[in-house]
């Protein structure tokens, strides 16, 4: 019951043009048994198969359509660790002791993913050349000092950038300084997507595509979970990984997160002569602005640009026009540059812009939530909720919470619109 139906082809982008063949997950066949039923193939479900599966733990996987089909496969593809809170923020609101293991997690998710792609060479053409945040006005510049140096007190590779040095990196002079992570990359998502895949299936793992859950229901100490097609799958463990594509499965759950589109636009390949002068060193960027833009080349020289659009999914080339338009007053060296790929997917935010893990019935686990920080965030969250399941680490570094549903959730189109509306107001005078 979620917000698709069975057997959806893979929408049109640079991902899916670009990706690594899929590896067969055929359809559930057959009614059966499990240890643990993961609902939802994107890289939260991907990562806890495959860190189960790593344990011999017997895991059945449901995804809807083909696993990365939502915006695990449709994303800027940029692998940035933390979260949207600066370290110090994070002890205020959890204390420092368990402050401080959420952020010894989050600082490492961008190992997470790299180190997996490692372990089972996955292609998917990952880079590790840093991110950088620039800084739009003095204001926030001093705010991303702080940030930095927070980074740098634990550890963490980080640098603040002058005004030139931010310049002569992007390659654009909009900015008044930034700094740069070089935990961060970028990968080709659904490159990767397909890669956990085979890895988890290597270890044993069961995954099934194009398979709809229809119902989840408690029977005799056990989880039935049932599909459109009218087969079952038991289990005494299930995890709900649906992310913005989550539907009515379990109760309240999803009005718990706006389900806001991001949007991205592709450029053809760069010539040599503008690849130079634009991220010539590779790194992946995203600015401070509330209402951010995203944007990174690509492995063939394609520059991408992504941020934030309409509730509605988008029906034509004129739904990314403020994309284009944004990237035209960053780079003017771009004039008349053609667009080859426009695409979007949905994110999952939260209300305290954190990722959500809910614990609602026993052997029930629901995670969801990364606010734009999937790839290494919800990579993470797989390996730490297989820990939990398999009761190997009894300092799980995230908060259990209750689901709590947006007030007047249904009105969540006219959130986004107030929301746009209001954060550009306060873009302009911050």
């Amino acid at each position: 019951m979620n917000n698709i139906t069975a057997g959806q082809a893979l929408p049109p982008s640079l991902w899916a043009a670009t990706a690594a063949p899929a590896a067969p997950t055929p359809p559930l066949a057959a009614s059966r048994k499990a240890d643990v039923i993961i609902i939802g193939g994107g890289f939260t479900g991907l990562s806890t198969a495959l860190h189960l599966a790593q344990a011999s733990v017997d895991v059945c996987l449901l995804e809807a359509s083909e696993p990365g089909w939502g915006a695990s496969g449709r994303n800027g593809g940029q692998v940035i660790p933390g979260l949207k809170y600066d370290p110090d923020e994070l002890n205020v609101m959890f204390g420092s002791k368990k402050g401080e293991l959420l952020i010894d997690t989050i600082g490492k998710a961008a190992d997470t993913v790299y180190d997996l792609i490692d372990r089972y060479r996955i292609e998917c053409d990952a880079t590790r050349n840093g991110w950088i945040q620039p800084a739009h006005s003095d204001k926030v510049m001093r705010t991303l000092e702080k940030r930095a140096r927070q980074w740098a007190e634990r550890g963490a590779p980080v640098e603040v950038l002058t005004r030139d040095g931010v310049a002569r990196r992007i390659g654009t002079p909009a900015y008044v300084g930034g700094w740069i992570d070089r935990r961060a990359g970028s990968i080709q998502p659904l490159s990767y997507c397909r890669g956990l895949v085979r890895a988890a299936q290597s270890h044993g793992a069961a995954i099934h595509g194009n398979t709809l859950v229809s119902g989840l229901q408690r029977q005799d100490g056990q989880w039935r979970v049932d599909t459109a097609a009218g087969l079952s799958v038991t289990a005494e463990r299930v995890v709900i990984a649906t992310n913005g594509y989550t539907g009515d499965l379990w109760p309240r759950l999803k009005q718990s997160v706006i389900a806001a589109n991001s949007f991205i636009v592709a450029t053809k390949p760069l010539s040599a002569q503008l690849g130079d002068s634009i991220l010539a060193g590779r790194e992946v960027v995203s600015d401070s602005r509330r209402l951010l833009l995203y944007y990174r080349r690509d492995a063939h020289g394609r520059l991408l640009m992504g941020g934030r659009g309409p509730f509605a999914d988008p029906q034509g080339a004129q739904d990314f026009s403020h994309l284009e338009r944004s990237l035209a007053l960053l780079f003017p060296q771009l004039s008349g540059i053609e667009y080859e790929f426009r695409w979007a997917g949905r994110v999952a935010i939260t209300r305290d812009f954190l990722p959500h893990v809910h614990e609602p019935a026993a052997g029930l686990t629901i995670a969801l939530g990364y606010n734009g920080r999937g790839i290494a965030m919800a990579s993470t969250m797989g390996r730490c909720l297989a820990q939990r399941l398999l009761h190997t680490d009894a300092t799980f570094p995230f908060p259990i919470s209750t689901i709590q549903p947006i007030p007047f959730h249904g009105l969540q189109r006219f959130y986004i619109a107030a929301g746009v509306a209001y954060y550009s107001i306060l873009d302009k005078f911050s």
